[in-house]
């Protein structure tokens, strides 16, 4: 995921959070071992020059464009300070991850998203039209695309062959397949038998999902 842009695109939102920035700043220079002399002979000055411009520009009675034209290089000149506030605050070791939120620096989330226990289950296609071979394609019982679903690593596919449609647990062979389809393999011997196929998603954490509709095929 990406983090938020800290320093905002408009102008007037841009005001608001310089406003707060600056004035943490300023308190806390000495809590936050900031450069006093940076802070009070170059951060506030650039400060007070932006409030001014930008007084100036929402004056409908004295904006001009020579009056917009200031405010868009005064902001300039601003950002390039606020961005090395920036970039000190967020490695400054006596800030903690509450005080970066209060004056609007983004905190990236390093910790993952855990992956959800699937709900949905695959649903099965069997092609038979290949001699000895079963291929088995599968898709998100929500979806008709062939993605899997979010956190889903892949499809634990179990199947026998048998002359009467057996119960999940009866199913003996099983493998896994991260990617439609899967191709199960038989011999001549085989060829005219019955093979029952079920399958459901398990997650990347290994949590598994309901079993889905079993289905068949007879080796060709």
């Amino acid at each position: 995921m990406t983090t938020p842009r800290t320093i905002p695109l408009k102008d007037a939102d841009f005001n608001v959070w310089q406003n707060t920035i600056t004035a943490e700043a300023i308190a806390n220079a000495t809590a936050w071992l900031l450069d006093q002399a940076w802070v009070t002979s170059i951060l506030t000055p650039a400060s007070t020059k932006w409030n001014a411009a930008w007084a100036a520009y929402e004056n409908p009675t004295t904006r001009t464009p020579l009056i917009t034209a200031t405010k868009r290089d005064v902001r300039a000149e601003y950002e390039i300070l606020l961005k090395i506030l920036v970039a000190n605050l967020k490695v400054n070791t006596r800030l903690t991850d509450d005080d970066r939120r209060a004056v609007g620096i983004h905190i990236k989330d390093t910790k993952p998203t855990p992956a959800p226990t699937p709900t949905t289950y695959p649903v099965l296609k069997i092609d038979t039209s290949t001699s000895r071979r079963l291929i088995v394609n599968f898709r998100d019982s929500a979806s008709n695309s062939l993605a899997k679903p979010k956190g889903v690593h892949g499809a634990e596919i179990r199947w026998i062959i048998a002359d009467q449609q057996p119960t999940v647990e009866q199913l003996t062979n099983s493998t896994f397949d991260t990617r439609t389809p899967y191709t199960l393999i038989f011999t001549g011997e085989q060829r005219g038998k019955t093979v029952w196929i079920c399958a459901r998603w398990e997650n990347t954490r290994g949590e598994k999902g309901p079993w889905g509709d079993m289905e068949s095929g007879i080796i060709t």
